[in-house]
């Protein structure tokens, strides 16, 4: 095992013990057709002989999500760009936090045990979890993280409501103003989202890697898509487009967070019945500029 700085425990404020001098992280991995990824810790681990994820201490200048990804790999031979992370939640205690990745494989992996931290490793269906011995933490947070797993929050913006709420000068090149607005919008995809920012009822300890839709129209129509965004041109008018993005991402995944992006009273009125939440562009921006 390769120690790194973050190992050590920490006297936590809460009166415990904890693994990780900077926090530590757990990918929670998922495989539709298998179940999650369950890891049975070596009896001198810390609460050894229980079930958990795969995870461990968070580095210097490693973020949560880094840092799960390559203690899963280390740990269960799971290739790091094998993993597409879709969100995560966090559990703070002031002086230690940690925090569970939800992800979901983008292929199919065979995991093994890949070090002497795991004495076994099972494709566990959601519902068998509890029955397991569980880590006391992961055995509290499994109903929580059971209820957003396999979830997708996805952003449905109206290109043309969106850059035209900001005077910048957009309507001397709307097709300019489309791409900008895309390629900021790749940003948000790369660092996540608080759910709290765009109103899911969920808490601020749960932040989402979106996948972002921009719906353009009119001169921004030969808009390209880039590698974190897509763009759908809109066949007749922008809001119609909007309308059957959001009932085709709610059609193809019920159970995913829909948001949709527009200030247009008509348009929200349209897809109030479709999407999970709605937020005007100045949410929009704000996100853009903290990003």
């Amino acid at each position: 095992m390769q120690l790194g700085d973050g190992d050590g425990f920490v006297r936590c404020a809460c009166g415990n013990r904890h693994w990780g001098l900077h926090g530590a992280a757990g990918l929670l991995l998922s495989d539709p057709g298998r179940g999650v990824l369950l890891q049975r810790r070596a009896w001198w681990t810390h609460h050894g002989r229980t079930w958990a994820l795969p995870g461990g201490a968070v580095r210097s200048g490693e973020s949560p999500e880094e840092a799960a990804a390559r203690e899963t790999e280390e740990e269960t031979a799971v290739p790091r760009d094998a993993v597409r992370v879709r969100a995560s939640a966090t559990v703070d205690h002031g002086t230690w936090r940690y925090t569970t990745v939800l992800a979901t494989v983008r292929e199919r992996v065979r995991a093994h045990v890949a070090n002497a931290e795991s004495t076994d490793l099972r494709w566990v269906p959601p519902e068998e979890v509890a029955g397991y011995p569980l880590h006391r933490d992961f055995a509290a947070a499994w109903p929580e993280l059971r209820a957003q797993l396999d979830r997708e929050l996805v952003v449905v913006v109206d290109a043309a409501n969106v850059v035209g709420s900001r005077p910048d000068g957009w309507w001397r090149d709307r097709a300019a103003a489309a791409a900008r607005l895309r390629d900021r919008l790749g940003g948000l995809v790369r660092s996540g989202v608080c759910a709290s920012d765009v109103a899911l009822p969920l808490g601020p300890h749960w932040s989402w890697w979106p996948r972002v839709v921009l719906v353009v129209e009119g001169h921004a129509r030969g808009t390209e898509p880039s590698e974190h965004v897509e763009v759908v041109p809109a066949e007749q008018d922008g809001d119609t487009a909007v309308v059957v993005t959001a009932r085709a991402a709610r059609a193809a995944r019920p159970d995913d967070h829909v948001v949709v992006v527009t200030a247009d009273r008509g348009l929200r009125e349209r897809v109030r019945g479709t999407a999970t939440e709605i937020v005007g562009p100045a949410t929009l921006w704000d996100l853009l500029d903290r990003s």
